[in-house]
């Protein structure tokens, strides 16, 4: 498939986004003095400003690429979920498997940024799994949006306990009786309960946590390829995509690796990124892109969203050009 079409093939596309979802707070200021009470920067408040964040900025990414995307999660029954709420109709994400509960807080983290730079990062959130009243709740919102037909399903996972082992187990059965292809972004509490989606997409850190290993990558380079390798065998998965920071990207088919190093940026966040290459790939594989488009397209997504401080969203025009231009 040629890029221009491809690109094309991701306008209408309607995905599911199942998994945590935040707010996003930024405290912009500047840094003229130290404190007298500690020793300590002194920020003089400028702006503020709060954004979606979490599985709710993937679901950003995939409207940004022409995708209609449908949101999945719990938030808290909050002023802060209220505020949430009305983020998300806003950008026209579709919440008809939105939860709200009065068990849990709506997570919000809040930033703290100088000069472009962040200095401090505060936390407010519930990290508890999902009960059996909100896991009921948020299976029967998923069967509904499922009813009236998907392209793919992507899970987003931040460790704030809305993709439980239970869950997760469910929902790519489900997916697999309707043929629908998962996506998975995980994190480390969750790693092995991904077994027989269609696409796992840890970075190397996780890579490494989750097969308990250790190796250089500069020294050992074939050391990440049979560690993709073990990790495909464990988890039965089409693909294995490994995020690589600075290295770029790694994508195993199950017969080849397809390794794409990072393009040259002027990075000033690094923020979201995770999220954008896995909004990207995740429409890349549903509209039959090869595997080694994928990881070009991706990898070029991920870096471009660096370029701006914060957590933003892609620009699908300038993702197209610089994907043109590479001949990705």
């Amino acid at each position: 498939m040629q890029t221009q079409a491809l690109f094309e093939a991701f306008n209408g596309k309607r995905v599911l986004v199942i998994g945590d979802v935040m707010t996003d707070a930024y405290l912009h200021g500047q840094v003229l003095r130290m404190s007298p009470e500690a020793p300590v920067p002194v920020v003089d408040l400028q702006t503020q400003d709060q954004r979606i964040g979490g599985a709710g900025n993937v679901a950003l990414n995939l409207i940004a690429l022409g995708a209609e995307a449908l949101l999945a999660s719990v938030i808290g029954q909050d002023s802060a979920g209220q505020e949430l709420q009305t983020m998300f109709d806003t950008a026209g994400i579709n919440t008809a498997a939105l939860v709200t509960s009065a068990e849990r807080k709506t997570t919000i983290k809040t930033r703290v940024l100088s000069a472009g730079k962040q200095m401090l990062r505060i936390d407010n959130e519930d990290q508890h799994d999902l009960s059996a009243a909100e896991t009921a709740a948020l299976q029967n919102g998923i069967t509904g949006l499922l009813s009236q037909g998907v392209d793919g399903i992507l899970l987003e996972d931040y460790n704030k306990g809305v993709l439980t082992t239970e869950l997760i187990e469910w929902i790519i059965a489900e997916a697999k009786a309707l043929q629908i292809p998962v996506v998975v972004d995980p994190k480390k509490k969750n790693f092995f309960a991904y077994k027989g989606c269609t696409l796992f997409k840890p970075n190397l850190k996780e890579l490494k946590e989750g097969l308990q290993i250790t190796f250089d990558y500069h020294k050992e380079p074939n050391s990440l390829n049979l560690a993709i390798e073990k990790l495909q065998q464990h988890l039965e998965s089409r693909f294995t995509f490994v995020t690589l920071s600075e290295h770029g990207v790694q994508l195993f088919d199950g017969q080849n690796h397809f390794h794409h190093p990072a393009h040259l940026r002027n990075i000033a966040d690094v923020s979201g990124a995770g999220d954008t290459v896995i909004a990207t790939t995740c429409l890349c594989l549903i509209c039959g892109a090869e595997p080694s488009t994928i990881a070009a397209i991706a990898n070029l997504a991920g870096g471009l969203v660096c370029e701006q401080p914060g957590v933003v969203r892609i620009n699908k025009q300038k993702l197209l050009e610089e994907a043109l231009q590479l001949n990705a």
